[in-house]
Order: C-alpha cells, then structure tokens, then sequence
C-alpha cells in the first residue's frame, strides 16, 4: 500500500504533470528551463545523499523506521499540497517546494524498502519487491488517471494550465495520504533495537571502513550509481521530452504516462519471478539491454509510433529493475542492518539522481534546446552499468552478509 501511495508523487508532479509545467509555464520555456528543473531535484537528492545512511543507522539502533516513515510521509504530503500556490513565473517557490516535497518522498522511499527483509525471506525477494513496486505503478496509474479527468473537465470549462495543475497537485497529495494510511495502521515493525555502538555517523562509517568485506554488494552500488543515473533522467524528463522534442500535446503526454505505467506494473510484477528463477545477475543484464534499446529507439524516433513503443519498452525496463535492485541490494545485506544498508543503497540511487538528470539537463542548455542529445548522454551511464555488473557474484555476497553481524 505505502508503494501505491507514493507512486502517485513520482508519477504526477515527476514524471508526467508539474515538470512539463514548470518548463513551459512557470519558467516560460526560458532556455535555462530544463537545467533549472533538474537542478532542483539535484538540490533534494545531495541533501539524500548525505542524510539517508545516518537515518538508516539510527533507524536499526532504535527500531524507528516506521516512525521515521510517518514523519517523511507528512512532510511529502505537506509540501506537495502547497505546489498548489505555484502559479506561472514563481519559479523560486516552485524550486523551493520541489526540493522539499521530493526530500520527504526519497527518505520514505528508503524507509519503506528496508522492511523487505521482514516481509520475505531470500528465496521470495524477487517476487515480494516485484509486488510492490507493481502495485506501486497501479498506485501512480489511479492518481494520475484522476488528475486527467479534472484536466479533461477542466480544459471543457476554458481553464489555463495556470489553473488546473495546481488543483492536481492537490489530487496528489490527498491520493498520497489516503493510500498511504494502512501501512500506518497495520504494519509491524518487527526489528529490535540493535546496541549502540556510537553515534549513527560512527556506524555509517564502520560500515564503509569494513567495505571490503561486501565487495559484491559494494560492486552492485557502483553499478546502481550509474544505470540509476540513466533512468532518473528518464522520469524526470519523460513528460519535457514528449513535448520539447515529439511535440506531444499535454493530454497526449498524460495518456502515454498513464500506459507505461500499465506496462510498468507489468514489467515489476512478472519479472520479480524471473529474477528468482533464472538468478539476480541474469536478470538484471536483461533489463540494462532493454534499456539501450529503449535509449537508441527514442533517440532516432521521428514519429508518435516509434515513440509509443520506445515508451513501453522504458515502462518494462523500469518495473523490472527498480524491482530487481531492490531484491539484490536485500539479499546481499546482513539481516541486523538492514535499515544501514538500504540507506546505503539509496545513497547510490541519490547520487545518480544528481547527476543523470543533470547531464540531460546540460546537454539541452550546451545544444540549444536539443533534447535527442540529451536522451543519448544518458544513454551511456546503461552501457556503464552493464559492464559493472559483470563480475558480481551474489551468492559470495549472500554468504558474507550472513557472517556479518
């Protein structure tokens, strides 16, 4: 439920609605636009970066996570609510909102994910994350299918852009709350404080002093770094991309969102039990080949078709290995710090976070406005990944994990 509930955050105000927005109304597609839009998440995500291995750790050592997820999901809420007061021109509230409101998601994103160990044990992690992150597509599909109806209401009645995204923005956050209270209500912490041994700092630190002893899992989180990289970008960017560079309509836009994300939950959900058939490795070079793919078909599409499937395509790769990285970074975790190394793990995806989008972000800026350069630099960090992934070896990091106290 709580993946069905943040969805809707990354899916409306990300992916699909207020980032074309803020591009083409609130910075009046100025050329500096899109650098703007993808420095501001690059802003909340360095503050991610360097806040979610302490909230991890002290996390663990207290049994808090669900505590630290309630404060993080008010906050996600709050500051998505007040997007509402963004009109065309506040480009400095927008920034400001945006970095919080995004903040507040990343750290509950992390939070939630560190209870997968609770929820499955090694044979089923595959296919347990897999549901989530499904369930989590269907969650962005519903809010971003009502923020559509009001659109298309909207846009009956004569309203401007300037008049019916902030309502959306509203539609969102109430979605988020609501979908989001059962995991309040009925999940279980069922951690037990783990002793001190120093402050949290201290024992972010012991981890990254025994590194060594985790060299796949160490190895993976460099190979997270830079395929994350590539497919930030591509969420943060989806909706300019259409627009900027295919000339989609905004209501086109929001329809091809609206089937990826089917094709996404599609995507998570199957191949969760493909990982735990055919091994996590396999698997997950599967998808980075998906996504070159996807990279190379988006960037040499000149009409709608080509681009619908390129679209899908991303949709299947992002199901699967947002699902799969998630199983693989559980599995080679030790059992007692869990919490530790999830933030460890969104540390990596947060440092990719600011970089991919910002490459696109500068090539768009250096090129003049070419948005093909842009999807193509990307495009690299995948091949990156690929190679990295190459040479890891679970079941020794699964071994280790569990030496591990």
């Amino acid at each position: 439920m709580y993946d069905f509930a943040n969805s809707g955050y990354t899916t409306v105000v990300i992916t699909a609605v207020f980032n074309a927005f803020f591009v083409a109304a609130v910075a009046a597609s100025a050329p500096w636009a899109t650098f703007a839009w993808t420095a501001a998440l690059s802003v909340s995500y360095l503050a991610v970066l360097l806040s979610a291995p302490v909230v991890g750790a002290w996390a663990d050592a207290h049994a808090a996570k669900k505590r630290l997820l309630l404060v993080a999901t008010i906050g996600c809420v709050v500051f998505t609510g007040l997007l509402f007061l963004v009109s065309p021109g506040a480009v400095l509230l927008a920034i400001c909102l945006i970095v919080l409101s995004n903040f507040f998601f990343a750290t509950g994103e992390n939070l939630i994910a560190a209870f997968l160990t609770e929820l499955a044990d090694a044979k089923a992690m595959g296919r347990v994350s897999g549901w989530g992150w499904a369930f989590g597509y269907l969650g962005g599909l519903v809010s971003l299918a009502i923020s559509l109806a009001y659109i298309t209401w909207a846009q009956e009645q004569g309203h401007t852009a300037a008049e019916f995204v902030p309502v959306t923005m509203l539609i969102t956050a109430v979605v988020f709350a609501l979908a989001a209270t059962p995991t309040f209500m009925f999940l279980k912490e069922r951690a037990t404080p783990q002793p001190a041994t120093g402050s949290a700092w201290a024992r972010v630190l012991q981890t990254v002093h025994h590194a060594r002893e985790f060299r796949d899992l160490r190895r993976f989180l460099i190979c997270i770094l830079f395929y994350q990289a590539g497919i930030m970008a591509v969420i943060a960017l989806a909706a300019i991309y259409a627009q900027e560079a295919m000339k989609f309509t905004s209501t086109q836009t929001i329809v091809l969102v609206l089937v990826v994300n089917i094709t996404a939950a599609v995507g998570a959900f199957s191949f969760g039990y493909l990982q735990d058939a055919i091994g996590h490795i396999r698997s997950m070079m599967l998808v980075l080949i998906g996504w070159i793919v996807m990279i190379a078909l988006a960037y040499l599409a000149e009409g709608a078709q080509t681009f619908w499937v390129a679209a899908n395509l991303a949709g299947l790769c992002m199901g699967s290995s947002q699902a799969a990285g998630r199983a693989i970074v559980g599995y080679l975790s030790p059992p007692a710090r869990t919490a530790e190394f999830f933030g460890l793990w969104g540390l990596a995806v947060k440092a990719a976070s600011i970089f991919g989008p910002l490459t696109y972000g500068a090539v768009t800026w250096i090129f003049a406005g070419n948005h093909r350069l842009g999807i193509l630099a990307v495009g690299a960090y995948f091949v990156v990944g690929l190679i990295l992934l190459s040479g890891i070896d679970v079941e020794r990091g699964r071994r280790v994990a569990l030496d591990t106290a």
